[in-house]
């Protein structure tokens, strides 16, 4: 039975009755004219924590989500649900897709769409912001502070023309890559459920709508910064950097300024983000300042990727077309876009050479530092060693030139053994000698022969740090996962939920949250992509 945290839950009877005079507000704000509730079907609820709300009404416009008709759930994640305190009685009621489709509104939530601004494709695009989004509100709990955001709930001011909706595939995308980084312990948003119905959206080609119900701490962009920096508004632009403070970095008010503090958090934040983006093989495909989270969070899923065979200059995005987003450059762009953050924050610096300083005192340092101990733990690098970038770096030229499936190459590699009397340093193994566990990696090889000179210089490697098989081995496959999300497994599931067979996305979901895991029931999931899969684009209407 789940664990309920943070909400108490009465339930009485199974058919509606009205709600007692004085009584506590019940879940929904009204009596549902669409559906029979279920009977006292009475929650006891912590009020919602709006603290965005409070901010004044120039940062977003209140308005209500736009109704779906007939909504169905498509998929939940019980371990948001947990994290929230969502009770399993819930879940389990139809009011849930009711709620999660914006049809009906939590008690004390203040639904609002925020307005940002922003660079896309390193261009200035001016006025952004939520554009088929709609803030419900936050809450607080004995695990933190947690904002519910609807994705795809209809148009806001800041549609610029557009319906505000989602589609389900694109949802699907979302939900999945959203619990999928989660279970790869990468920082990211959370996606408590998509909602699907029936109603037509064109895109394309006329597909059906869907929401996604995201969760995380906050959705300030950097954009959101740019925004009042662009419109020269020092006081708004104060306001937003005292309530990221307050709400979720306290620790920066102690400092001398708490926003030079502020922007060297977020600039640590982000060098990790970035460095655990690329241990993974993760390709965000569109990283625009108003798609970077100030909380250093994964932020907006659109047309991502994970690296298949290696190839450091991929791109995911067929509407990149200058290559900007490539796996190589998003720790480039990352630092790109924190000094574009830098030159709105000028107005909070005493000292506007401050500003440049916070982002290069602290980006490139978390970087590396970051991604050199994922980097070891993927190679099973008992202790770290002056020369281990050099050898990071000759381990990624080899992957370049030889092109291995990402993900199969380091799951492989952590099952391999450095006991055997040639696993000496400096010793050569004999080809035909070679021990037979190796063929799985040797098999993602063309050019087998260099693939044996790259596994001769890691044994040397380890030799000189050397550690039980066994230990090393259950290391190496705890920062290895074996599952992540492929185009095509994403896509598999999208084709059959198009049909009203959502098997597929749960199955996937329950695979994800344990990527580390060997689970032979998804053993599938972990093959290289299939024949119909090489021609599988995604872009950012994705």
């Amino acid at each position: 039975m789940r664990t309920i945290r943070g909400f108490r839950v009465l339930i009485e009877g199974l058919a509606g009755a009205p709600f007692a005079a004085g009584s506590r507000s019940p879940f929904f704000c009204q009596k549902p004219d669409t559906m029979n509730a279920p009977e006292n079907f009475l929650t006891d609820l912590p009020a919602f924590d709006n603290s965005f709300a409070a901010l004044p009404e120039a940062f977003y416009t209140r308005l209500n989500p736009q109704p779906l008709s007939k909504p169905h759930v498509v998929a939940v994640s019980d371990e948001v649900a947990d994290t929230l305190g969502l009770p399993a009685a819930l879940l389990d009621s139809p009011l849930f897709a009711e709620i999660f489709a914006g049809n009906r509104l939590m008690p004390g939530s203040e639904p609002l769409a925020a307005v940002y601004s922003g660079h896309q494709f390193g261009v200035w695009a001016g006025q952004l912001g939520d554009g088929r989004a709609h803030l419900l509100g936050g809450l607080r709990n004995e695990l933190g502070h947690w904002e519910i955001q609807l994705k795809g709930a209809g148009r806001t001011p800041y549609s610029r023309g557009a319906d505000g909706r989602a589609v389900l595939r694109s949802s699907i995308r979302e939900f999945l890559c959203s619990e999928a980084m989660a279970g790869l312990g990468v920082p990211t948003t959370r996606a408590l459920c998509i909602i699907g119905a029936e109603q037509a959206v064109r895109r394309e080609e006329i597909e059906t709508a869907a929401v996604v119900a995201r969760v995380a701490p906050g959705f300030v962009r950097f954009g959101s910064f740019e925004h009042w920096a662009s419109r020269n508004r020092p006081l708004e632009l104060q306001q937003l950097a005292d309530y990221v403070i307050d709400t979720f970095r306290p620790e920066c008010r102690a400092e001398a300024n708490p926003y030079d503090a502020l922007l060297r958090d977020v600039s640590r934040r982000t060098g990790e983000l970035m460095a655990h983006w690329m241990a993974v093989g993760f390709m965000h495909g569109v990283m625009n300042t108003d798609n970077m989270s100030i909380l250093g969070l994964t932020l907006d899923y659109g047309p991502f990727g994970f690296m298949e065979a290696f190839d450091a200059g991929h791109i995911c995005n067929h509407s990149d077309h200058q290559g900007r987003y490539t796996y190589r450059n998003q720790p480039h762009v990352g630092q790109w876009n924190l000094y574009r953050l830098a030159d709105a924050f000028l107005p909070l610096l005493v000292d506007p050479a401050a500003a440049r300083a916070a982002v290069d005192e602290t980006y490139g340092d978390a970087f590396a530092l970051t991604f050199e101990r994922l980097m070891c733990a993927k190679l099973g690098l008992r202790e770290a060693l002056p020369d281990d970038e050099t050898f990071i770096g000759e381990t990624f030229g080899f992957l370049q030139e030889h092109r291995p499936d990402f993900t199969l190459f380091f799951r492989a590699l952590s099952k391999l053994s450095c006991s055997t009397a040639e696993s000496k340093a400096g010793a050569t193994v004999n080809p035909e000698n070679r021990p037979k566990t190796e063929n799985a990696l040797r098999d993602l090889f063309v050019d087998r022969a260099a693939c044996d000179v790259w596994l001769d210089g890691w044994r040397a490697r380890q030799a000189q740090t050397p550690w039980p098989d066994a230990e090393r081995q259950a290391s190496m496959l705890a920062a290895n996962p074996k599952y992540v999300l492929r185009n095509w497994l994403a896509e598999a599931a999208i084709r059959k939920a198009k049909h009203g067979d959502f098997s597929e996305v749960r199955r996937l979901l329950a695979c994800l949250r344990r990527p580390y895991d060997e689970q032979p029931e998804f053993e599938n999931y972990a093959a290289l992509p299939p024949d119909w899969a090489n021609g599988l684009e995604v872009s950012c209407s994705s």
